[in-house]
């Protein structure tokens, strides 16, 4: 798994890739730059880009055309792609039998995580869910939230699905500045768990 450096048109999003024999995954869209075209190609280029949300987008269409991918996204954002080759889907589909895509409407309706059951688990939160100053994975509440109540049930229901056997490792689509260089939330259940849900309902949309 890398993480691309922070990209402006996904307004400082982080894209991943998963390399893997049967096709590498693309999360998000990082910055279109020759650097990243050339690591991309050394790689074995993209199978699938899934965007964990609108803001992800990016470049998407440049990068289909240079790598011929399937775009896997939510139904509800799917619109935003006119005239370009894509899956879309409702609540969960599977990549292959270790990797599923998982709608968790919230930050935007089509706003989804992708998980991946190998390395203990990891969960790609795009903007879901997000590291605070201590590195901890939150929910985010601002003035762009789509439905904060949905977002927060979206997040009881990860943890009622996975475990901390099942989930080691977030992997967030922004502020990963707050992970001291890391790009990923090590321990991720057990942080999730400490979440105050019931606290975060009664939060003030951030400015």
């Amino acid at each position: 798994m890398f993480a691309f450096p922070p990209n402006r048109d996904t307004l400082g999003g982080t894209a991943y890739l998963i390399v893997e024999k049967a096709g590498n995954i693309l999360i998000d869209c990082p910055a279109w730059d020759e650097p990243n075209q050339q690591f991309l190609q050394t790689q074995g280029g993209v199978r699938s880009l899934f965007l964990t949300h609108r803001g992800g987008i990016g470049k998407v269409g440049k990068i289909q055309d240079a790598f011929k991918c399937d775009i896997l996204i939510q139904e509800q954002e799917a619109y935003l792609l006119p005239g370009r080759s894509l899956t879309s889907f409702q609540h969960e589909f599977s990549l292959n039998s270790h990797t599923r895509a998982i709608w968790t409407a919230g930050h935007s309706p089509g706003s989804s995580c992708l998980y991946l059951g190998t390395c203990g688990g990891v969960l790609f939160s795009g903007r879901h869910l997000l590291p605070d100053r201590q590195g901890k994975p939150v929910a985010l509440r601002t003035a762009k939230t789509f439905h904060w109540k949905r977002q927060i049930r979206q997040v009881r229901s990860l943890l009622d699905q996975f475990t901390p056997d099942t989930l080691r490792f977030i992997c967030p689509g922004a502020s990963i500045g707050f992970l001291r260089g890391q790009s990923k939330i090590d321990n991720a259940y057990e942080k999730l768990a400490q979440l105050d849900l019931e606290t975060c309902l009664s939060t003030q949309p951030l400015l």
